[in-house]
């Protein structure tokens, strides 16, 4: 289970860690963290029997001043979840972290993303097979590197169409610029194919790309560019949930973001999930730190977030912003398999299909984040063995956040903070063993697989 979320998706971040922190600490000067207040100090007492590992760990973390603030959210059944929290929102801002309070949880939009294709198929507008030039026909004919670090030209003519498995699983050969290696790597930031956003100061050690297009640009100059890999052969964390953000948007004739507020957002109540935070709602934003020596240096103040501009397209594999509470909503309906409080959102098979192993026949685990591990819509499942327990879905986001449902055990879960990147702490890496040992009373290891 420690390799159960997404623990390394920053992972090349961390070869220029120490001169990006270096330079970050020039650029936004350092902060401490402020003490508990008495009203957090209040909350824990109440949870610390119920919750004895995540009090200390949390406690922990913003009493050592790992983080300004940070949190989790328990769902046991489908009632209200329970919160264990401490700290603020900010070095300067004096506001506890809550239910309510703003965060960056970047990956963790893909299981969003993939819940919203799920609903297309159960409407029968897709098909989980069908290939993606149906519905974007640039990706037709698509070429494959014979070297996934090699020359641009030294390509074949791919054998295998994208299909919106191949998106959902992570599968269709496509590249990430937190990944990829070589000219590939090269010719992403040249075209602008980056779904993400950190921060409006640019980032010392990393070069700047060009703009990010809007969604249609995006997919245009993708679809000129070769794939890394053949197809349904090997598992490669991707832009794939981008792209699949814009087969929705041409599947369901809306622009993603409009149909996951008409689909998903609105009937589920969901009114704190953002791609552009509000300006009102500044107050309940948190803000992103690097840690580095012992010191928090903010790289993404709330205040002057990159998050409150409007976003170049709905980035669908990384660009929510959400509360805690809004994000227990999407878990808790997943835990009904589609249905809250009586409101439907998608067919309970469209639910536990999404939440089903979808890796194509025969495909390639090794050096993955997901090795002896399934993959589903847009987050690892368990498969049934020590390391996965069966009935679980979920995945991390790069800014050390994590979630997870456990069907079998009627189980939901969200732990909150920010701090990028994501592996700089073990916190999301362990999340799952902390909930485990407070709920189940056992270590992760020893959750029964059936």
């Amino acid at each position: 289970m420690s390799k159960w979320l997404a623990k390394k998706e920053m992972s090349n971040i961390a070869i220029e860690r120490r001169k990006f922190l270096t330079n970050t600490a020039l650029l936004a000067g350092a902060g401490t963290i402020g003490a508990f207040t008495p009203s957090t100090a209040s909350a824990f007492l109440l949870q610390e029997s119920k919750y004895p590992t995540l009090t200390k760990i949390i406690n922990g973390y913003v009493a050592d001043k790992k983080v300004a603030g940070m949190m989790a959210a328990i769902g046991r059944g489908r009632g209200a979840a329970d919160m264990v929290a401490a700290g603020t929102l900010g070095l300067d801002n004096q506001k506890a972290v809550d239910m309510d309070t703003l965060w960056r949880v970047y990956s963790q939009t893909k299981p969003i993303t993939g819940m919203a294709a799920m609903m297309l198929i159960d409407d029968g507008v897709m098909k989980m097979d069908q290939p993606i030039a149906d519905f974007l026909p640039d990706f037709a004919n698509m070429k494959v590197l014979k070297n996934p670090t090699g020359a641009l030209d030294d390509v074949m003519p791919a054998r295998t169409q994208i299909t919106i498995r191949h998106l959902l699983t992570h599968t269709a050969g496509l590249g990430y610029g937190i990944i990829s290696k070589g000219p590939i790597l090269k010719a992403y930031i040249d075209n602008g194919i980056n779904p993400g956003q950190v921060s409006r100061n640019p980032i010392p050690g990393f070069p700047v790309g060009a703009p990010t297009p809007d969604i249609e640009t995006f997919a245009k100059r993708l679809a000129t560019l070769p794939l890394v890999y053949e197809p349904g052969t090997k598992w490669s964390y991707s832009i794939s949930l981008d792209l699949l953000g814009y087969v929705i948007e041409v599947a369901a004739g809306m622009p993603l973001e409009s149909f996951l507020q008409k689909r998903m957002f609105g009937p589920l109540g969901m009114k704190d999930s953002f791609f552009q935070v509000p300006q009102d709602r500044v107050k309940d934003f948190a803000s992103n730190y690097a840690p580095f020596a012992g010191t928090l240096f903010p790289i993404d103040p709330a205040a002057n977030s990159i998050y409150l501009d409007k976003p170049p397209f709905a980035f669908g594999g990384a660009g929510l912003v959400c509360s805690a509470r809004d994000y227990d909503k999407f878990l808790n309906m997943l835990l009904g398999f589609g249905t809250l409080n009586g409101t439907s959102i998608m067919s309970e098979k469209a639910a536990k299909t999404g939440m089903s192993n979808l890796l194509p026949a025969g495909v390639d685990l090794s050096g993955t984040w997901v090795v002896n591990q399934g993959f589903g819509a847009g987050g690892r499942v368990g498969i049934g063995t020590a390391a996965s327990p069966a009935g679980t879905y979920g995945w991390g986001g790069a800014a050390g956040t994590a979630a997870f449902v456990d069907t079998q055990r009627g189980l939901r879960a969200g732990g909150y903070t920010q701090y990028m990147p994501s592996n700089v702490y073990p916190f999301q890496s362990n999340f799952p063993k902390y909930v485990y040992e407070d709920v189940l009373g056992v270590s992760v290891d020893a959750v029964k697989t059936s």
